[in-house]
């Protein structure tokens, strides 16, 4: 394919920017793909991912026992979003937000998964229940359980786009290039004609390792339309501090990094310098629930872990996180009680009976039955111990903590860190006062109730919630404190687009040739979640982003 020949060039071969080229190539538009990295990572950060879905009255739901809607989850999103007045009336900056936040709804609620199915993608059975909330009807979190894992976890999410770019690039309407860093956008008339970009040298590291920024030349491309898919600012950690919003307190110095290097933001910045908007960039969905890799692929590696509801989330002084920050519950609610606290850390206490049931790691890598679609390695999820990943992480992380007594847990907790913030005596007490509501048989304790209630749905029964016990009896020891921190991950706001996904320019009006999609345009519309998002969220808003976007520019 010539230079000449473009019809549209993307910029990211992430699964929003696989989708959007895909949508085009089935319709005969010519594509160039552009992308930084090697080769190795096309697929970009999706392809790390637990490949978590939110779908509504799915199969997998109602073979549970689960009833859900379109209203029902809509309903459960405007109370996690919380956008400005006017938004539902199309007022405001929210506007766009919200209405790309009803279309996706109702994606996920009619045609997504058909169109998936379609595609050979297929879920593990077992709809997870993330981001509960705990709060009052019209809050934060998931009423019923809808996160859907993909059998193949991100890589299965990612492959069939994949197989499409590969096939399209065969048939001459895709030109993928790899090593293309855009450093400008070219403007004509007030109209996005094309990029400017280095080439980077080549690079045949692995997937999701750094790559090389040594620049060996540069070029100029032109095409009808531009798209960029090029993800947040996660990597990008003085850019996270700088637009965290001041009344959520302080980052701590130390932060985890959940996504490769390469999602730097910086083609948001060239963006902005060509006209283009963006807003609500203080919107972030960050996790207090991260540990460092202790076989790290990138830069400050960490992995997310994705808890039952049993463990007591104590701060750095040993404190119970109020109610209803309890695991799994309100990420980002948690994550500010840290930040607003200044706290470098917090803790999960526990013990290892809990471990064993509770614990899970987000990730492809993280989960290799699941990924690897290992029906005889997924079946250990269900008998006694710790599936391998877990293991694997309590053996070699530092920050895992065991010890047989309150008082040797709080002397390894102070070790770790280095100062005394954990009063063994305390520690012992709200130990205690958490037994006693436990054994009571019912308990006035809101997580004691909550982690009850829990378990009345079949899978949190089965593979996500312990039996109620206490934590100090022995035959379920020894305790164990595992040391958090903050990890960077996904970016809320964005790119202001129109309902269709063009970019706009500060004063409303259409960037005319540009356009953004995923995580760039804050999956949709420059913040689709307004201030809290519900897990599955992500890659769902990629799909329909990118599929919305694509058939927009192919007609």
């Amino acid at each position: 394919m010539n230079d000449t020949e473009v019809d549209v060039i993307v910029v990211g071969a992430g699964l929003s920017g696989l989708v959007t080229a895909g949508e085009l190539t089935a319709a005969g538009k010519r594509v160039l793909l552009l992308d930084q990295e090697p080769r190795a990572s096309l697929g970009g950060q999706a392809f790390w991912s637990f490949g978590g879905l939110f779908l509504v009255d799915s199969p997998e739901q109602r073979r549970l026992g689960v009833h859900d809607s379109a209203d029902l989850a809509f309903s459960d999103w405007l109370g996690s979003a919380q956008f400005e007045p006017g938004a539902e009336r199309g007022e405001g900056p929210d506007r766009h937000g919200y209405a790309w936040a009803r279309g996706f709804v109702d994606f996920a609620a009619g045609g997504m998964r058909s169109w998936l199915h379609g595609k050979g993608v297929r879920w593990f059975p077992l709809v997870q229940w993330a981001e509960r909330g705990g709060y009052l009807a019209d809050g934060h979190g998931n009423s019923v359980p809808r996160f859907h894992v993909t059998w193949g976890t991100g890589p299965g999410v990612v492959e069939p786009f994949v197989a499409a770019a590969l096939d399209a690039a065969r048939g001459g309407l895709l030109d993928v290039r790899f090593r293309h860093r855009v450093t400008d956008l070219v403007v004509a008339d007030g109209r996005v004609t094309g990029v400017r970009a280095e080439i980077l040298a080549p690079d045949d590291g692995a997937r999701g390792v750094p790559s090389s920024r040594e620049v060996v030349g540069e070029v100029e491309l032109a095409a009808g339309a531009v798209v960029i898919a090029s993800g947040g600012i996660g990597a990008n950690h003085d850019l996270v501090r700088a637009r965290w919003p001041r009344d959520a307190g302080t980052l701590p110095p130390r932060m985890l990094q959940g996504v490769p290097d390469s999602t730097d933001g910086l083609l948001l910045e060239v963006a902005r310098d060509s006209g283009a908007a963006m807003v609500h960039e203080d919107r972030m969905w960050h996790y207090p629930e991260g540990i460092a890799n202790h076989s790290p692929v990138w830069t400050n590696h960490g992995i997310r872990i994705l808890p039952g509801p049993s463990s007591l989330w104590l701060d750095a002084d040993g404190r119970r996180f109020p109610q209803p920050l309890y695991p799994g519950f309100d990420a980002l609610g948690s994550l500010q009680h840290v930040t607003r606290q200044s706290d470098t850390h917090s803790w999960f206490v526990l013990n290892r009976k809990i471990m064993e049931s509770e614990f899970a790691l987000s990730g492809s890598e993280q989960n290799p039955d699941l990924t690897r679609k290992d029906v005889r390695l997924l079946t250990r999820r269900v008998l006694p111990g710790a599936v391998g990943p877990v293991a694997a992480f309590a053996e070699k992380s530092p920050e895992f903590v065991f010890a047989a007594t309150p008082a040797d847990l709080a002397a390894g907790m102070n070790a770790l860190v280095g100062e005394r913030r954990i009063d063994a005596g305390e520690l012992a007490r709200t130990i205690a006062l958490r037994d006693a509501q436990v054994t009571s048989g019912l308990g006035k304790d809101h997580q004691v109730v909550a982690t009850a209630m829990a378990r009345r749905f079949t899978v949190d029964r089965l593979i996500r919630v312990a039996p109620p016990r206490p934590l100090t009896d022995p035959k379920d020891g020894p305790l164990l404190a595992v040391r958090l921190s903050v990890l960077t991950r996904k970016t809320l706001g964005g790119l202001h687009t129109d309902a269709v996904g063009r970019v706009l320019r500060s004063d409303g009006e259409v960037l005319e040739g540009l356009w953004a999609v995923g995580e760039a345009s804050g999956f949709g519309g420059g913040g689709a979640h307004g201030h809290r998002a519900l897990e599955g969220t992500f890659l769902g808003g990629c799909l329909f982003t990118g599929r919305t976007v694509g058939r927009a520019l192919a007609r």
